[in-house]
């Protein structure tokens, strides 16, 4: 479908960082003024690595370099040379860890080998789970971060679909599988040995998603990084590197960017927010861990102007419909979720939000609404938002001239089409490799200005720190939702969990 209607331009939204100066473009802010200006923020990271003898020579090498200019192999102008960690972040990275945790190869191999995947995702991450609660309850050291340095192998098996050839398969310590334990579940057996097995079958086939969820109750903040992102030239199968990155001043922009973020820095925030304005992103998650199969997990992500945010995880149930394939959250639910955003925003200012911007990838229905709107104070504006991918709809442009980011179309007040990735002049080039496809807007209930929510959407694009892009194709409200939703379900343990800051899903 082609749009004649009047293409229109948004402004590129404006980030602020250090001396409260203003850039449209992350990578030139923290380069001419630094990160924001923050008491609270890190003078030092203090990161705990955890990995192998290798893994661990790797990591202090990697870091030596992040420590040292790193020139740019690409003189496009998103291949920005990397002027050092502490020379862009105003905090030093040691190259020698507050601790180092070192597992060995060979306890790796055994486990992640496992025949039983369930097993095996299990069992390997018990090995680096342990170790770093053990250290959380047992030593003094303060870590911000945890490094967690895999090798490549529990990459490779330490996914969903993963299969481990039959001539060096583990065999399964335990007689179980998926069949039997779901059984058990339903119909506990007499013997506790076996309900214990069987609880491991509820945990998600993700090595990164499992350790994450399983360390939530000790609010662990951790990074897994493969062995090759650190070192890839240290790789080489046939003469070849086995893996293929971006240069190694990209990788080192983003990686310290979401590093310093993790460790509690504020990199930089949208400039120009209007105040008491508060973004959430509704997440929705089938939850495999329960019997019922129309069981799902709904979480809120809240996020201010400083990109960061909570993230809220709401009560399991029958949420999910097969014959609409929606989420949807009864009253009662929708009103508990709405009461715990505005308690937290109003810890943060002392007041609650004077305008609450619920983002979706679907269109809530009434019920939830009305939830929503009796959760917060009568003076608090509720708006909810549909986002989503429209691959049919293409504005009309003359064929000299590119399709700017920003360029939208209002078709009615309460739909829009904006488009979030095309031509950046600043870039001098389109980001990505795919054809530009707008995000369809639509204003599902209550009452807003639709110029403006498209100036929110846009700059929602652009704080998204576990990377340093110019900005994303869509809002960090919705950006990180499936991530999120796979963490709140991928153990049974996280259901009763206080709400935790973003740093500890991403």
């Amino acid at each position: 479908m082609m749009s004649n209607k009047d293409i229109q331009l948004l402004n590129e939204p404006e980030l602020l960082f250090g001396y409260q100066q203003q850039t449209a473009f992350a990578k030139d802010g923290l380069l001419w003024f630094g990160p924001l200006n923050d008491e609270n923020g890190p003078t030092a990271i203090r990161v705990g690595f955890v990995g192998t003898k290798s893994g661990l020579q790797l990591y202090k090498k990697w870091v030596n370099q992040i420590n040292l200019p790193i020139a740019a192999t690409s003189e496009v102008a998103h291949h920005i040379p990397f002027p050092g960690f502490e020379a862009l972040f105003s905090a030093k990275w040691p190259d020698t860890p507050v601790t180092s945790i070192l597992i060995s190869d060979q306890e790796i191999v055994q486990a992640i080998r496992i025949k039983d995947r369930h097993q095996a995702i299990y069992n390997t991450v018990s090995i680096f789970e342990n170790e770093i609660r053990r250290h959380i309850n047992e030593e003094d050291e303060g870590v911000d971060l945890w490094f967690v340095v895999i090798p490549e192998e529990v990459y490779k098996y330490g996914r969903p679909q993963s299969r481990v050839p039959g001539s060096i398969a583990e065999t399964s310590p335990q007689l179980m599988n998926a069949k039997l334990a779901k059984k058990l579940s339903a119909q506990p057996s007499l013997f506790d040995e076996d309900n214990e097995t069987a609880e491991l079958y509820r945990y998600e086939l993700n090595f990164h998603n499992q350790l994450k969820a399983r360390l939530l109750d000790a609010k662990a903040v951790i990074q897994v990084v493969r062995e090759t992102t650190l070192m890839p030239e240290e790789f080489i199968e046939n003469g070849r590197q086995t893996r293929q990155l971006q240069d190694k001043a990209s990788v080192a922009w983003n990686l310290c960017t979401t590093a310093f973020f993790k460790a509690s820095g504020r990199p930089w925030k949208l400039a120009n927010v209007r105040p008491g304005v508060c973004y959430v992103g509704l997440v929705f998650k089938k939850d495999e861990t329960q019997i019922d199969s129309q069981n799902a997990c709904c979480g809120a992500q809240m996020f201010l102007d400083s990109g960061d945010g909570v993230v809220f995880r709401g009560a399991v149930g029958p949420w999910y419909s097969s014959e609409t394939k929606q989420f949807h959250l009864p009253f009662v639910k929708a009103k508990i979720i709405a009461e715990q955003i505005v308690a937290a925003y109003k810890r943060d200012h002392g007041f609650p939000p004077t305008e609450l911007f619920i983002h979706g990838k679907t269109r809530i229905n009434k019920d939830e609404w009305e939830g929503f709107k009796a959760g917060v104070p009568e003076n608090t504006k509720v708006i909810a938002i549909r986002i989503r991918h429209e691959k049919q709809f293409k504005l009309y442009s003359p064929t000299d001239h590119p399709l700017l980011r920003g360029a939208y179309c209002i078709d009615s007040y309460k739909k829009a089409y904006l488009y979030t990735k095309g031509f950046v002049p600043r870039l001098g080039t389109y980001q990505g490799r795919e054809v530009p496809n707008p995000l369809m807007i639509e204003i599902s209930f209550g009452e807003a200005d639709m110029e403006q929510v498209l100036k929110d959407i846009l700059g929602l694009t652009k704080v998204n720190f576990n990377r340093c892009d110019f900005a994303d194709g869509e809002p960090v409200t919705l950006r990180f939702a499936d991530q999120v939703g796979e963490i709140l379900t991928a153990t049974p343990m996280a259901h009763d969990l206080p709400p935790l800051p973003f740093k500890h899903y991403i």
